[in-house]
Formats: structure tokens, C-alpha cells, sequence
């Protein structure tokens, strides 16, 4: 009878838990939300609107000038920019009103839930947490665009402009022309009402299978029931499922845009108008195999699925993932379908993969913060020991990007990197050793192609620093050509106790690492080249992959407003050790 009871008295607590934590959340909501969502909608319209103009300019200055390019193939690109321009104004407005809506006034709500995760207090986070921290999200979102916008889309356009001789250069004959237009309109015709059609077929489908998933989940105590505290936020989850529906059509929607026009790229790639017809056919099988795999409807599809690709590559793309027929492995990287979350059994295959993808993804996050932690911890080492100064932060911090404050933007970063393989190698580790102590190897790396690109070509740098077996003087000599590059002026004013190599080809090896870890141009190209021919390349190759990586990463909207809080944490700690240079030195750099 008392357990009973007590069984009664729970759920009567569940029930009004929720019941609070939702009235609340809305409130949260309807005060939080119109103020978030503006600062989103007004900020984004007001950055896309505002750089409309030089977004056009660049990319016309930029295509006419790049010579990877010929003159039938620009002559094409410009024809079509006005309709890419159009759908950029139309997709990325569109986009800013939804992510302003549905973050604005989500973000307070789902935080009243979260607010049964702390042990104490529970009442105040309910109605606190998710007001403030969601203002400041929307600016933060508005600050991540803008630097997409205004830095790193200049930044792709400028190294598209400064593209070597040695770069292969992308041909397009005018027969091929009229089919990349006809392909790219029909595949627009053909993708947005079929992928409409098939997502709103099969919603049904999603909406009560989620429910039943959900339902069945809370009856047994599995999956998002398992924990008492989490039943209100699982219980939030059952009530918004059709919106999450709903965002999977949008997001069919959205996606079979840019699927559609792929087209003209597989006319231009394949240099047939048939194989084009035949990737519109086939995408909308694909995305229609990818439905029923998500939703365990029937296996495959019943819709036809023409080859698109000529011998040596598959004729579609798992969405999923990998596939399970031919067993040949996937080379070409199309645009995703409908995104659905996995609907199998609580204890499936499936849903341990992707638990162990919610591990991988934790630990792709702790890498990226110790990025940013060992660039703080290297560079104030370095500030102490002067070899970089204040000045070199703040010609940094009010660059345009990464090339004009290289000591900052690529010296610094690459140095910590180099310091990090130095650490690996010490402590015997097989992969990469972060200062956390957490080692990532090949085995428990995050399944991530940015960490794929940058993690296989660092291993290899490691082993040819292992096989090169550099001294301690050479590896002071080679640290100050990662920093200062061929400014010779401030590499001779720091005395770290190095010395250049005697021999001539190990000084030109050493120098070869560190010139190409400072260059401006990824060479991304030529290494694959070269690896095709040489089994084990010099050691000055290597590099130009991490030298890429670094400015590919420092085109990323997280990466520059997390690196420029470290570059500002190192302005202050330069300061408070130094005292300010000059009266309102401090007020000058928080104002930056």
C-alpha cells in the first residue's frame, strides 16, 4: 500500500512538474522570443542585404581574374549568377526568419524542461535559465553569419584568385552549356514537387511511428524515460513531434533545391546531357530508399534508379551512410535528403551507433576546445619570452583575415600544433596527445571529414618528424620559421638557442616544412599528387596540408570568434603582466 502510494505521489509530481515547466516555457517564449527571433531576422536580413552588393562584386572580380578557370566555362558562370544570386536572397532570408522563429521561442521553452537536470534550485532555473543566455545566443548567431559574410567567404574568393600555374585548370566546351541549363531547370521541375510529394506521403508515417516509439518508451522506462528528472523533457518532446515533422518536410523541401541543380554540375562533370537526366531520375529514388530506411518501411524503393556515373563510381549515394549492396566504396559526396531522426527499437543496432556518435561528437567538441586552450597556453608562453607582442595581437584582432596578421592568425596556431606533435612523440602515443591528456587515435577519432582531413595528413607529419629525428637546436630553428615566416628581422631577435643546419638538404628539408606551413596557398592538389607517386613524400610536403587545414578551419565562424577570444584573453593577460603601453590601451583592445 505505501509504494503505492508513493508510486501515486510520483506521478502526481511528474505531472505537475511538467505541467509548470510548459506554462512557463511558453511564457519564456512569448516574452524571450519576439526579442531573440528580431535580433536573428533583422541582424541576418541586415548583414545579407547590407553585403549584397560586394558579395557580387567579389565573386565577379574574382571569376574574371582566377585562371583556374576558362573563358567558355566563366562566360557560363556569369550567365548563371543572377538566378544563384536570387536564390541566395530568397533561401538565406527565408532561413533567417525560420532559425530566428524557432530558436527565439524554443530555446526558452525547452530550457524551463532542462531546468529538472539540477539537483537544487530547480524552480528558479525554470524561470531564469533560457532568458538571458537565449539574447545573448541570437547575437551570438547573428556574429556567427556575419563572419561568414564579411571573412571567409573573401577569404575562399582570394584563394581562388591566387591560384598557382600548377593548379589544373577547369574546362567547359559551349555544347555542353544549353545541357547544364536544361538539366539544372528540370532538375528544380523535378526534385522540389516529388521531394515535397514524398515527405508529406510519408509524414504520416514518421508522426505516429515517433509517438508509438515515445509512448512505448515511457510505458517501459527506456531511452529518454529512463531517468525520473528527464520524464518532462521526453514529455515536451511527445507534444512537439509534429513540429519536428513538420521541420523534416521543410527541411526535404530546402534540400531538394540544391539536389536539383546538382544536376548541371553532373552534366559538366560527366560531360553528358543523358547522365544529367539520369541523376535527377535517380536522386529521387534515393531519396525515396532513404525514407523507408529511416522509417523501416519497405526495403529499397520501387522507383528506377538509372546509372549516373560513368565506370569506376557508383550510380547514387547512401544517404544513410554506407551501403549494403555492391560493396564498392563511395567516392562522390552528393547533397543529403530529409533528415529523420532514427525511429528503432531502444535497444537497436542503430541506436547504439549513434550513441556512440554522441560519444564521437563530445569528443570532436573537447578537441576543439583544446585547440583554443593550447593556443592561449602557447602564446602566453610566448608573450612571456617576447617573442610575439602586443602589437602583433592587435594587428590581428583588426585584420580583415588570417593574412594580415599571419604571426597571429597562422604562426600561432601552427606553433601549438607543432608543439602538440612534439608532445605526442615525447609520450610515445600512437595518435595525437592533447594537453587534457586525452589521446585521439585512429580508433576513437570522431567520424568527421574536417577531422578526416586534418587527422590522417598530422599522423603522417608526426611520423616524418619521428623519422627526421630532429635536434634540439634544429627544432628551436624550425619553430621560429613557423612563427615568423620570412620576416628575418624578427626571427634573429629571438634567441631561443637554435641553429641552422650544416648539411645543405636537411636545412632545405627544414626550411621547406616551416616555408610551406606559412604559405598563403593550400596545396591540397599537389599533395594528392604527389602521394600517388611517392610512397613515403619528403617531409617539406607534408606540411602544406596542416598549412591548408589551418585557414580552411580559421574560415569557420566558430573558429575566428573563439580564437579572437583567446587572442583578446592574451591582450589582457599582456597588459595586466606589462601594464598598458599607452593610457587607454586596455579600453582600445576590449573595444575591437
Amino acid at each position: 500500500m505505501g509504494s503505492t502510494l508513493k508510486d501515486w505521489m510520483k506521478f502526481v509530481y511528474v505531472i505537475f512538474a511538467f505541467c509548470s515547466a510548459f506554462s512557463l516555457g511558453a511564457l519564456k517564449g512569448i516574452f524571450v522570443g519576439p526579442i531573440a527571433g528580431l535580433i536573428i531576422i533583422i541582424g541576418n536580413v541586415g548583414v545579407i542585404v547590407g553585403l549584397f552588393p560586394f558579395h557580387v562584386f567579389w565573386t565577379v572580380y574574382t571569376l574574371v581574374k582566377t585562371n583556374r578557370l576558362d573563358v567558355p566555362l566563366k562566360i557560363a558562370i556569369l550567365f548563371a549568377l543572377p538566378a544563384l544570386f536570387a536564390i541566395w536572397l530568397g533561401l538565406s532570408i527565408a532561413g533567417s526568419v525560420l532559425v530566428g522563429v524557432g530558436y527565439g521561442f524554443f530555446t526558452p521553452w525547452v530550457s524551463a524542461f532542462e531546468a529538472f537536470r539540477h539537483d537544487n534550485n530547480k524552480f528558479r532555473h525554470c524561470v531564469v535559465d533560457g532568458t538571458w543566455e537565449t539574447i545573448q545566443g541570437s547575437c551570438t548567431v547573428v556574429r556567427d553569419f556575419a563572419d561568414i559574410c564579411y571573412h571567409s567567404y573573401p577569404a575562399f574568393l582570394n584563394e581562388r584568385r591566387e591560384s598557382s600555374s600548377t593548379d589544373e585548370v577547369l574546362t567547359l566546351r559551349f555544347v555542353h552549356v544549353p545541357g547544364c541549363i536544361i538539366v539544372g531547370i528540370l532538375g528544380l521541375v523535378v526534385e522540389i514537387p516529388l521531394y515535397t510529394a514524398i515527405a508529406i506521403v510519408k509524414s504520416p508515417y514518421m508522426l505516429f511511428k515517433g509517438w508509438h516509439r515515445l509512448v512505448h518508451d515511457l510505458i517501459s522506462r527506456e531511452g529518454p524515460f529512463l531517468e525520473t528528472a528527464c520524464i518532462p523533457i521526453a514529455g515536451l518532446t511527445i507534444i512537439m513531434w509534429p513540429l519536428i515533422v513538420i521541420a523534416s518536410i521543410l527541411m526535404a523541401i530546402f534540400s531538394s533545391f540544391f539536389i536539383g541543380l546538382y544536376g548541371a554540375v553532373i552534366v559538366y562533370q560527366e560531360k553528358s546531357f543523358q547522365k544529367g537526366v539520369a541523376y535527377v531520375i535517380a536522386m529521387v529514388a534515393e531519396f525515396d530508399e532513404y525514407t523507408n530506411d529511416w522509417l523501416y518501411l519497405r526495403e529499397g524503393t520501387v522507383l528506377p534508379r538509372p546509372r549516373y556515373r560513368r565506370k569506376g563510381t557508383r550510380s547514387s549515394v547512401r544517404f544513410g551512410g554506407s551501403s549494403h549492396r555492391a560493396g564498392v566504396n563511395d567516392t562522390s559526396v552528393e547533397p543529403r535528403g530529409m533528415l529523420v531522426p532514427s525511429l528503432a527499437p531502444a535497444r537497436s543496432v542503430r541506436e547504439t551507433m549513434q550513441e556512440v556518435k554522441v560519444v564521437q561528437m563530445a569528443l570532436l567538441v573537447l578537441i576543439w576546445e583544446d585547440m583554443m586552450k593550447s593556443c592561449e597556453m602557447w602564446g602566453k608562453e610566448l608573450l612571456d619570452a617576447s617573442v610575439i607582442n602586443p602589437s602583433d595581437l592587435c594587428e590581428w584582432l583588426k585584420a580583415k583575415n588570417s593574412n594580415d596578421g599571419p604571426i597571429i592568425g597562422v604562426g600561432l596556431p601552427c606553433y601549438s600544433l607543432f608543439q602538440n606533435l612534439l608532445y605526442s612523440i615525447e609520450s610515445g602515443s600512437v595518435g595525437l596527445m592533447m594537453i587534457d591528456g586525452i589521446e585521439v587515435t585512429a580508433l576513437n577519432a570522431p567520424q568527421d571529414r574536417l577531422l578526416d582531413w586534418f587527422f590522417h595528413p598530422v599522423m603522417v607529419l608526426k611520423e616524418q618528424i619521428k623519422v627526421i629525428a630532429l635536434e634540439e637546436g634544429e627544432v628551436r630553428y624550425l619553430e621560429k620559421l613557423i612563427i615568423f615566416g620570412g620576416n628575418t628581422e624578427r626571427m634573429e631577435s629571438w634567441q631561443n638557442g637554435s641553429f641552422k643546419p650544416e648539411d645543405a638538404l636537411r636545412a632545405a628539408q627544414i626550411q621547406g616544412m616551416a616555408r610551406r606551413k606559412n604559405d598563403i596557398k593550400e596545396m591540397k592538389g599537389r599533395w594528392e599528387a604527389i602521394l600517388k607517386h611517392y610512397p613515403f613524400p619528403f617531409p617539406s610536403l607534408f606540411p602544406d596540408r596542416m598549412i591548408g587545414m589551418v585557414r580552411s578551419v580559421s574560415k569557420l565562424p566558430t573558429y575566428r570568434r573563439r580564437f579572437r577570444h583567446v587572442v583578446k584573453a592574451l591582450s589582457a593577460y599582456s597588459i595586466e603582466k606589462n601594464g598598458p603601453i599607452r593610457t587607454g590601451s586596455v579600453r582600445s583592445v576590449n573595444s575591437i
